[in-house]
């Protein structure tokens, strides 16, 4: 075991430097989806445009489709006058044209018949007579109408490799014509919970036992950023079964969460499991953050496994601040899916210089403006994880926050 990395405390930063320096993640394999069973997948390649979007210019609003040029110097008092030569039907393509001084009923959505360059909303015409308009503003040629390919043009990217889908993408993809999606296979990720006094949520807990929230709460962490939990249930704090449990899912899995058991010390059992399963194995160990001090980080032949500590608030912060980035490169995502909202910080807040300190927040709005109210409590206290909206973090270099200052806050 590389015993330099043991009371080696690093700052998040360094310890994430230092662990994607040691792991490059290998290419996912994809599958194709229906589109309609896409929503929230990361697309596995570039998607590209067949054909213009639209394929045909297409109006913009309800009115008269006309050549532009017939209305220049048009006004309220001087009204230009036009010949009404027929009607476009929505979802067919115009039988007639658009000749100098003649205009044509259009609906929202319709094709312009040819030699029409523009439409004058209906709200600034009047008609005269079943045959003629008048029209008091003038407009410019391209004028409430979208042309071919304004939207996506033939051969366009549309959507690029590594987005996660969204509901629009799929309304996009929809109009694009495709019908299967290729996007990525989720990563499996072994979910293990150490500690001889846990138990399972069916059970009544003994004295001095807990029920196990970490395998709960990851496993739905893990399911909203896009990856499949893979549960291996509770392992004692004996070193033979769990060395046993972590071999099994470093063969069956792509990330490896274990919580309990982890702390900056010679007799943690979960740093020389891991450390015994292969290269490189751990290299954070100890993190200057609170809470989370004790967090591990290590790649066992090229799987990577995270060590939490054991209180579930604490999890489920060290989750938020490394494993969720482990995630996103495991899913190939080009960009962070979320990204927090500023509001004030609602009262002072003391933090150790030398860290960073995670804070629960719940946001209130007061005159129209966020404030980040600080939820105080013990790491152990999950209810302080229920109330709070999101995390707000105190860089290492302040000795804390002032009431009023602005904050980024990262909503769950």
């Amino acid at each position: 075991m590389k015993e330099s990395f043991f009371f080696e405390i690093l700052t998040p930063q360094e310890a994430k430097a230092r662990f994607f320096s040691c792991w490059k993640e290998k290419p996912r394999p994809h599958e194709f989806l229906p589109l309609e069973a896409a929503l929230g997948r990361v697309v596995a390649m570039d998607i590209t445009v067949r054909c213009d979007l639209p394929a045909f210019f297409k109006s913009t609003v309800d009115g008269y489709a006309v050549r532009a040029a017939d209305t220049f110097g048009a006004s309220e008092g001087l009204p230009a006058y036009l010949s009404v030569v027929g009607e476009v039907l929505i979802g067919h393509p115009p039988a007639f044209k658009v000749g100098p001084g003649e205009a044509a009923w259009i609906p929202t959505g319709g094709m312009l018949p040819e030699g029409a360059d523009a439409v004058v909303m209906v709200e600034h015409t009047e008609p005269l007579d079943e045959r003629t308009i008048e029209v008091k503003k003038p407009i410019g040629p391209g004028e409430n109408v979208i042309r071919p390919g304004e939207d996506f043009p033939e051969g366009a990217v549309a959507i690029e490799k590594g987005r996660k889908l969204t509901p629009q993408d799929i309304g996009l993809l929809a109009a694009l014509g495709v019908t299967e999606v290729p996007v990525v296979i989720p990563p499996k990720v072994a979910i293990l919970s150490t500690g001889d006094e846990v138990v399972p949520p069916h059970v009544d807990p003994g004295p001095a036992q807990v029920r196990d929230i970490n395998s709960y709460t990851l496993g739905a962490m893990v399911r909203e950023e896009g990856g499949i939990p893979v549960p291996y249930g509770i392992v004692p704090d004996l070193y033979d079964p769990l060395l046993d449990a972590l071999r099994q899912a470093v063969e069956e899995c792509d990330l490896i969460l274990v919580s309990g058991g982890s702390s900056v010390g010679p007799r943690d059992l979960v740093a020389q499991a891991i450390h015994a399963l292969g290269e490189p194995g751990v290299v954070v160990h100890g993190v200057s953050m609170k809470p989370g001090k004790p967090t591990l980080l290590a790649i066992a032949d090229g799987v990577p496994v995270v060590g939490l500590p054991g209180h579930p608030t604490t999890v489920m912060i060290v989750f938020h601040v490394f494993v969720r980035e482990i995630l996103w490169k495991l899913l190939g995502l080009r960009s962070r899916p979320r990204l927090p909202v500023v509001a004030k910080m609602g009262r002072r807040i003391a933090s150790a210089p030398g860290r960073e300190d995670y804070l629960r927040v719940m946001l209130e709005e007061r005159g129209g403006e966020l404030w980040a109210i600080p939820l105080l409590g013990k790491s152990g206290l999950i209810s302080t994880m229920v109330k709070a909206d999101g995390l707000v973090r105190v860089p290492l270099e302040r000795e804390g926050l002032e009431v009023g200052e602005p904050v980024e806050v990262w909503i769950w």
